[in-house]
């Protein structure tokens, strides 16, 4: 009851106070001038998304600046107008976090004005030392693949290092990334327990997707930071669409989606289905037992209550069954296990623009997440079960603030973590041995960040910061950890250099084995070590290099990990159980190439990654025999490849 009132306390706490979240927003500044570069008064800029209605629009002042604040993630157009010059319109992609300062030249207009149309902007982030990726909802349909249910290959089509390894996404060798809709994340400390994504694709607008170089603001996930932006539909006038799709193997992949908008209010929801004959990886050559199919449920709304403050309302629930795929051996035994799974996220932003670039955010959030593994009658030697309900209530608070040469960002970050787990195993020898233990657990993570981004020149871009993160759980950790990174655009080649350096603290799984369980465990030379925090050290540089919409960004990094996460199965089962490994060293070189639209119709990308993960000492947490470990470093099985796409 005393851990019950104390996680009520932080909710309240959480939602009285002002609380946070990770910005998915960038700042738009410009200047407007004559050809004599004297500012322009009373020009008008107006924004527009390129893939909705979404727009706003802003007057220069006597210097002829402009500035629009709260811009989410995405591509725009720009248009600058002013009685007695030709108008000006140009196309820009907004990254979160960014605040660049763009220079408009109006020309004297002629007896016939006309439009003139230049190139984007910027192809790429000058500002940044963050290494990332944007995957348009056009792209995503347009991937073979990428937009079905459950698919992940949005992700592995376009981010270099990203592969699923037993139903797993992997990137840069680790498993733990974060995902955040709308800014705000969804948090799971767990590790490889669940299969099935969080998100349909079809209900992305926009997928940001960051693999290193992260500010303070985002948090300690070393791997991977999937950033959704969702349809909210503005891209929508009264409009609902329905697809459907039937393959091989029985494949289907159904969606109705509806949404509209006014100038204040827009909403978008949807519902959506699949089901296959192949849902999971098979051991042999020919999928046997292993359908899978899910239904699922999604809505964004979007309220303008001012023009200064904005409200919006993300929710998603959806529901997994999987078959686990047999040999034909199991098959023939009579093997019949099954994953039942459930996801179920409510997430809230408000956003107050206090002032020209100072922005508030309040974010409370909770996430639901449950997985449930099933043996069957004819499982042996034993017959396994695993029931595990996670609830996360918390939220965050952010304070931007951009002026002058300075981007800095403010913020404070927590949550609360409640685990029910049933874990079972029945022998199926006849002996009748059966134990099943169920546990709660409780745990909490609080951060508090702060970072500036300090544009020095025209040419350096410094960024700093440091994060304080604290966890409370069968532990307590507490970790400081600084990052620091530049970004150089090299003049007239406008090509960006990066270097980044920063630590990480990840947080634990609450997973811990004890009472029977253990007590079965230490009769066959097994123990179970607390499970401590992984804190990463990583470094890298990068280049990226725009020629005429043309972008070939290039990237090489090192981390090296203490207590690093992994994980082992349980038989021939879903189940895994959690570890660390005592050290590891990752290191890899990473290319992506991008195309403009060629003759209007088609679009070139490729992603290289070259890497090898190495571990080195014993089990340092989690289920271990405390066999010696080899000497030196030692390969990763699945974690070290080449990939291309």
């Amino acid at each position: 009851m005393r851990r019950l009132g104390c996680f009520i306390c932080l909710a309240i706490l959480l939602f009285g106070a002002p609380l946070a979240r990770a910005s998915i927003f960038g700042n738009i500044r410009g200047i407007v001038h004559d050809p004599q570069h004297r500012p322009i008064e009373g020009a008008t800029a107006t924004l527009r998304a390129v893939s909705s209605d979404w727009s706003k629009t802003a007057k220069t002042n006597q210097d002829g600046e402009f500035e629009f604040d709260a811009v989410s993630v995405g591509d725009y157009r720009i248009t600058i107008s002013h009685p007695g010059f030709t108008t000006l319109e140009q196309t820009l992609t907004v990254n979160s976090g960014a605040a660049p300062i763009l220079h408009f030249p109006l020309e004297i207009a002629s007896v016939s004005q006309s439009v003139e149309v230049t190139a984007s902007a910027n192809q790429v982030n000058p500002e940044s030392s963050t290494t990332q990726n944007s995957i348009s909802r056009s792209a995503i349909a347009q991937t073979p693949g990428a937009d079905r249910t459950n698919s992940l290959a949005m992700i592995t089509e376009y981010v270099p290092s990203a592969t699923v390894v037993h139903d797993q996404l992997h990137i840069r060798g680790g498993h733990q990334v974060s995902w955040l809709v709308d800014g705000v994340p969804v948090p799971n400390t767990n590790i490889a327990s669940n299969v099935g994504p969080q998100f349909d694709p079809k209900d992305i607008d926009y997928l940001e997707v960051q693999r290193g170089g992260y500010s303070a603001e985002y948090g300690d996930r070393t791997y991977g930071m999937f950033n959704v932006v969702p349809r909210t539909g503005f891209e929508r006038n009264n409009q609902a669409d329905l697809v459907t799709s039937f393959g091989s193997l029985y494949q289907t992949n159904d969606q109705l989606s509806f949404g509209s908008h006014t100038r204040r209010f827009a909403y978008y929801a949807s519902v959506n289905g699949n089901r296959t004959d192949r849902g999971l990886e098979p051991p042999a050559a020919k999928e046997i037992h292993d359908l899978g199919s899910g239904l699922g449920g999604f809505t964004s709304l979007i309220f303008n209550a001012t023009p200064n403050d904005q409200l919006r309302l993300v929710s998603s629930s959806r529901q997994d069954h999987y078959q686990a795929p047999n040999t034909p051996g199991d098959q023939a035994a009579g093997i019949r296990d099954v994953e039942n799974e459930h996801d179920a996220f409510v997430n809230f932003s408000w956003l107050h623009t206090a002032g020209p670039g100072l922005v508030l955010t309040v974010s409370p959030f909770y996430h639901y997440n449950r997985a449930h593994y099933i043996g069957g009658p004819n499982d042996t030697p034993i017959i396994p079960e695993s029931d595990r309900g996670s609830q996360y209530i918390g939220g965050q608070a952010t304070l931007s603030v951009v002026k002058g040469a300075h981007n800095a960002r403010a913020g404070f970050t927590a949550f609360g973590q409640r685990d029910n787990t049933l874990f079972g195993i029945t022998a199926n020898d006849g002996s009748g041995q059966s134990l099943h233990q169920r546990e709660k657990l409780w745990g909490s993570v609080s951060a508090l960040y702060l970072e500036d981004q300090f544009k020095a020149t025209s040419w350096l871009t410094l960024n700093g910061g440091v994060r304080y993160t604290h966890y409370s759980g069968s532990l307590v950790e507490n970790a400081t950890n600084p990052r620091i990174g530049a970004a150089i655009q090299i003049p007239k080649a406008r090509w960006v250099l990066r270097g980044f350096y920063g630590r990480y603290y990840q947080a634990p799984p609450l997973s811990t084995i004890s009472g029977p369980l253990i007590d079965f465990a230490l009769q066959r030379g097994f123990s179970f070590l607390p499970l401590r925090g992984e804190r990463d050290e990583q470094w890298e540089v990068g280049l990226a290099i725009p020629v005429r919409g043309w972008t070939l960004d290039l990237d090489h990094f090192s981390t090296r990990a203490r207590n690093f996460f992994d994980h082992d199965a349980l038989g021939n089962s879903n189940i895994f159980f959690p570890l660390t490994i005592e050290t590891a060293r990752i290191r890899g070189t990473e290319a992506t190439l991008g195309s403009p639209r060629i003759f209007g119709r088609m679009q070139i990308h490729a992603a290289f990654s070259n890497q090898t993960v190495e571990g080195g000492g014993a089990v340092s947490g989690g289920l271990t025999d405390f066999t010696p470990p080899d000497e030196g470093f030692f390969l990763l099985d699945h974690d070290q490849r080449n990939t291309l796409s």
